[in-house]
C-alpha cells in the first residue's frame, strides 16, 4: 500500500461515476431539517468552460460540501442560460441552427463540470431555452401587463444601416457594427418596457438590509438607482403658450440661471424653432446629434456643443428672460431632459458659457468668504449663502432649498420631486434567439395580449439566418399571420423577443421545483428553500443582472408566489482568473484549457490551485509552477495516509508520546482555522493553507516522533479528520482514501470533524490595524500567522474595507508581531 501511485485519473473517473448513479446530492424538501441553498451564477452555453467558470463553480462546490457535511439539507443546482446573440451569430457565422448549436454545448458543458466533480442536484437542471422554461416568462409579463408593470414605447436602439438590422450593446465597438464596420447610429423604435421605477424606492432602501453584501456591490446599485431630491419648475416660453419644465437638485442657483439647455430628443424643439430663422440650423444639430450613441454623449472628455434655438424662457423668480439652446450633453434619460444652466455654480454649464461667451452670475459664494465674478476659474459647486437672489438672499442653500421649493408650490409653477436615474427596463430585442413577446396586433383591437392557454408562443424552427434586413422572425409568415384572440380578425404577432437578462432574473427559483407543469413556481418548495443563502458569480454582473434578480424577487412576491423580499442573503463577487497580466482571452493567445490541465494533473489539482492561489474577492494570477505545487501537495497527503494506515491495524494502549499529542494540538487547531475560514471569512486560500501546515505537522511526527501504542487512537483522529476537511476542496483523493480506512459510505455526507475548543487555542497576539497611518482596528492572531494571513484578515475588518474599498491599495508595511499599515 505504502507504494500505491496516486492514479488520478482512475479515482476521480470511479468517484464521478458513483456519485452519479448514486445520486448523492439530489436533494427533497425536509421541513425536519435546516435548509442550505448555494448558488453559483449560471453559465452561458458557449461551448467551453473556462477557468473562469472552474473558479466560481470550485468555490461554489467548497461552500456546498462543506455544509453537507455539517448536516445541512443543502441545495446546490446548476442550469444553463441558453438564449442570447451568440447562438444567432454561430447560425449567421457557421450555417447551424441556435438550438442545435445550443444544445451540443450544454452536452460538451455538462461532461466538463461533471469532469470537475461539483456537487451539483442534476435533477434540477433548467435549459431556459426550452418553452418549458420560457413559457413562464411569458406568464409572468402578461401578469406584470394585467398590473401595468408592461408598457411599450418609442426608445433608443443601436442601428446598423447597411446590416438593416438592429444591434446589442456588445455587437457596437468603436461606435461601429462588428460585422461590416459601418458606422452605428441610434434610431428609435417601438420597444417593450417592464416598469421597475416602480420599485425604485423599495430597491434602494432595501439595499440596508442586504448585510452580507459587498460594499463595493451596493455602492454601485445605489448609485444606478441614483435618486435625487430636488423640485421641478416650470419656465414659461416668451411670446407662445409653450412651458418648459426642469428638474434641479439646486433649486437655490436658480437666480444664476442664464440661459436653458434642451437634450436634442427633447419633443418641444419642432414646435418651439417653427418659423424661425435658426430652425434649419437647430434641426440639422438635433439630427445628427440623435445618431450619436448615448455611451459616446455620456462621457466626460465629450466637448461641450450646442446650437441657440431663437427662443427665449421666463425665469419664474426674477422674470428675467434667457435665451434656450439645444445642447449634445442633456440627455432625456435624466430629469425632463431640459436644464435650467447655472454656469456659476455647475461644470459642465461653465464650460458651456464659457466656450459660447454667454454670462455667469454667482449667486451662492462660500460660507466663510467671497468669490470674484471676473477671476472665477471653475464653477463653485458646494453649498453656501445665497446673494443676489432676491428675497432668498442671506439664506444658506439649505434652507433657501426648502424655503424656494415651498414659494414655487405656492405660486403654482413647481413642485418638490424625487427623480431616479435608473430607467424602466427595455425588454425589447429584434432578435430571434429569445422568448417571444406574448403580444398580438390587431388592426381593430389595437395591441391584445396572447391568452394564457395559448402559452407558450414557441419560437418556429424554420428561419433564415442572414444577419441583414432587421429581425428574422418578420421573415416568417406561419410565425407572424396569426388571428386576433378579441375579435377574431387577421392579426400580426409581435416579433420582438425578450432581453435574456429576464431569464436569470428568476432562474433561482425554478430550480426549487423545476419539474411543475401547472404554474411557474411551487409556493411550497420556494417558501422552504428561499433565499439564497450564499450566492457567487463575477462582480461585473453587480448591477444589471443582480437588480433585476432584485426587482423580480419583488414583483413574485406581489404576485403571490414568495414570502421574501430579498433573494441572497450573502453575496461573494469573485475576481477574475488573469495570466501574463491580463484577463484570459483566445485574442490575447494566454487561455489555460481546463480541460488539459484535468488532462494532465487532475480536476482535485486544478480546484485545489485555483482555491489556493488567492482570496476568492481578488483577481487570481495563473501560474503553472503553482499548479505543479497542488498536485505535489496531494501526491504528498496520498503518500502520508498510505504510510500510516498499517500503523492503524496495530494492539492500541498505554499513553501517547509528546510528539503526538503536539499532532492533536494542531488538527485541533486546524479543524478551527478550516472552518472559520470557509463559514465565516469565505477565505479558501488560508483554510488551505492550514491544512498544509497540518500534513508538514504529521511529516515531523513521522520523521522525529518516538512512537508509542498509545499514538495509535490520535494517529486515527488525525488521519481522519485530514481526509475530511480535505474532501471540500478536493473531494475524489478524499473519497479514495476515505474508502481506503475501511469506511464503505461516502464522506459526501459524513459529519465535518468538530475541534476541542482547549486543544484549539493558540497563543494569540494583538496586531494594530492602520489606514494610512491611523488606527482603525485591532487582530487577535495566533503567534505563528503568516503575513500574508495577517493582511488578509487586517483587510477583511468590517471598518478597514470601509476605508479600501474603491481606492488602490499602494503598499501594506508590517511590523512583525505589532502592527500592519495598509497604504491607499
Amino acid at each position: 500500500m505504502k507504494g500505491d501511485r496516486y492514479d488520478f485519473k482512475k479515482i476521480e473517473e470511479k468517484w464521478q461515476k458513483r456519485w452519479w448513479e448514486e445520486r448523492v446530492f439530489e436533494v427533497t424538501e425536509d421541513p425536519g431539517k435546516k435548509k442550505y441553498y448555494c448558488l453559483e451564477m449560471l453559465p452561458y452555453p458557449s461551448g467551453d468552460i473556462h477557468m473562469g467558470h472552474v473558479r466560481n463553480y470550485s468555490i461554489g462546490d467548497v461552500i456546498a460540501r462543506y455544509f453537507f457535511m455539517k448536516g445541512y439539507n443543502v441545495l446546490h443546482p446548476i442550469g444553463w442560460d441558453a438564449l442570447g446573440l451568440p447562438a444567432e451569430n454561430a447560425a449567421i457565422k457557421h450555417g447551424i441552427h441556435p438550438a442545435e448549436w445550443t444544445m451540443k454545448n450544454i452536452e460538451r458543458m455538462r461532461g466538463q463540470l461533471r469532469r470537475l466533480g461539483f456537487s451539483y442536484a442534476w435533477e434540477r437542471e433548467v435549459n431556459t431555452s426550452l418553452p418549458d422554461y420560457y413559457r413562464w416568462n411569458q406568464w409572468f409579463f402578461l401578469k406584470m401587463w394585467e398590473r401595468g408593470l408592461v408598457y411599450r414605447k418609442l426608445g433608443r436602439v443601436n442601428w446598423c444601416p447597411s446590416c438593416q438590422t438592429v444591434l446589442a450593446n456588445e455587437q457596437v465597438e468603436g461606435g461601429r457594427c462588428w460585422r461590416c464596420d459601418s458606422e452605428v447610429e441610434e434610431r428609435e423604435l417601438p420597444q417593450w418596457f417592464f416598469r421597475i421605477t416602480a420599485y425604485a424606492e423599495e430597491l434602494l432602501a432595501d439595499i440596508d438590509t442586504l448585510k452580507d453584501w459587498p460594499e463595493r456591490v451596493k455602492t454601485m446599485q445605489r448609485n444606478w438607482i441614483g435618486k435625487s431630491v430636488g423640485a421641478r419648475v416650470s419656465f414659461p416660453v416668451s411670446s407662445s403658450d409653450i412651458e418648459i419644465e426642469v428638474f434641479t437638485t439646486r433649486i437655490d442657483t436658480i437666480y444664476g440661471a442664464t440661459f436653458l439647455l434642451l437634450s436634442p430628443e427633447h419633443p418641444v424643439i419642432p414646435e418651439l424653432v417653427k418659423g424661425k430663422k435658426e430652425e434649419s440650423e437647430v434641426l440639422h444639430f438635433v439630427s445628427r446629434e440623435r445618431k450619436i450613441p448615448y455611451s459616446l454623449r455620456k462621457a466626460e472628455t465629450l466637448e461641450k456643443e450646442g446650437v441657440f434655438t431663437g427662443a427665449y424662457a421666463v425665469n419664474p423668480f426674477s422674470g428675467e428672460r434667457i435665451p434656450i439652446f439645444v445642447a449634445n450633453y442633456i440627455l432625456m434619460d435624466y430629469g425632463t431632459g431640459a436644464v435650467m444652466a447655472v454656469p456659476a455654480h455647475d461644470e459642465r454649464d461653465f464650460e458651456f458659457a464659457r466656450k459660447y461667451q454667454l454670462p455667469i452670475r454667482i449667486v451662492v459664494k462660500p460660507k466663510d468668504g467671497e468669490l470674484a465674478p471676473e477671476g472665477l476659474e471653475k464653477a463653485f459647486t458646494e453649498y453656501g449663502v445665497l446673494i443676489d437672489s432676491g428675497e432668498f438672499s442671506g439664506l444658506s442653500s439649505e434652507e433657501a432649498i426648502a424655503r424656494m421649493t415651498e414659494y414655487a408650490e405656492e405660486k403654482g409653477f413647481g413642485k418638490r420631486s424625487v427623480d431616479y436615474r435608473l430607467k424602466d427596463w427595455g425588454i425589447s430585442r429584434q432578435r430571434y434567439w429569445g422568448t417571444p413577446i406574448p403580444m398580438i396586433h390587431c388592426p381593430k383591437c389595437g395591441v391584445v395580449p396572447v391568452p394564457y392557454e395559448d402559452l407558450p408562443v414557441v419560437l418556429p424552427r424554420d428561419v433564415e439566418f442572414s444577419g441583414v434586413g432587421g429581425n428574422p422572425l418578420d421573415k416568417v409568415p406561419e410565425f407572424v399571420e396569426t388571428t386576433c384572440p378579441k375579435c377574431g380578425g387577421k392579426a400580426k404577432r409581435e416579433t420582438d423577443t425578450m432581453d435574456t437578462f429576464v431569464d436569470s432574473s428568476w432562474y433561482f427559483i425554478r430550480y426549487t421545483d423545476p419539474k411543475i407543469e401547472d404554474a411557474p413556481i411551487n409556493v411550497s418548495a420556494a417558501s422552504y428553500w428561499l433565499p439564497v443563502d450564499i450566492y457567487i458569480g463575477g462582480v461585473e454582473h453587480a448591477v444589471m443582472h443582480l437588480l433585476y434578480f432584485r426587482f423580480f424577487t419583488k414583483v413574485l412576491r406581489d404576485l403571490g408566489f414568495l414570502e421574501i423580499s430579498e433573494p441572497a442573503v450573502r453575496l461573494l463577487t469573485q475576481g477574475m482568473v488573469i495570466k501574463d497580466g491580463a484577463k484570459m482571452s483566445k485574442s490575447k493567445g494566454n487561455v489555460v484549457d481546463p480541460d488539459e490541465m484535468i488532462d494532465r494533473y487532475g480536476a482535485d489539482t486544478v480546484r485545489l490551485f485555483i482555491l489556493f492561489a488567492a482570496p476568492p474577492e481578488r483577481d487570481l494570477e495563473w501560474s503553472d509552477f503553482g499548479v505543479e505545487g497542488a498536485y505535489r501537495f496531494l501526491i504528498r497527503v496520498w503518500r502520508l495516509v498510505n504510510r500510516f494506515l498499517p500503523e492503524l491495524e496495530k494492539e492500541a494502549g498505554g499513553e501517547p508520546s509528546p510528539e503526538a499529542v503536539k499532532l492533536r494540538r494542531k488538527l485541533h487547531q486546524t479543524i478551527k482555522r478550516v472552518m472559520v475560514d470557509i463559514e465565516e471569512r469565505l477565505h479558501f486560500n488560508t483554510a488551505i493553507s492550514a491544512i498544509m501546515e497540518l500534513v508538514n505537522e504529521f511529516y515531523d511526527y513521522g520523521e522525529k516522533g518516538s512512537k508509542t501504542p498509545g499514538d495509535i487512537p490520535i494517529l486515527k483522529e488525525a488521519l481522519e479528520s485530514l481526509v475530511l476537511i480535505l474532501s471540500p476542496f478536493a473531494p475524489h483523493i478524499a473519497e479514495e482514501l476515505w474508502e481506503r480506512m475501511g469506511h464503505k459510505e461516502s464522506l459526501a455526507h459524513h459529519p465535518f470533524p468538530s475541534y476541542d475548543p482547549e486543544l484549539a487555542k493558540e497563543e494569540l497576539i494583538t496586531i494594530v490595524v492602520q489606514v494610512n497611518g491611523k488606527l482603525r482596528g485591532r487582530l487577535e492572531v495566533a503567534e505563528d500567522t503568516s503575513e500574508e494571513e495577517i493582511k488578509e484578515l487586517a483587510l477583511s475588518l468590517p471598518k478597514v474595507r470601509s476605508y479600501v474599498e474603491g481606492s488602490k491599495v499602494r503598499r501594506v508595511v508590517y511590523v512583525p508581531k505589532k502592527l500592519i499599515n495598509i497604504v491607499v
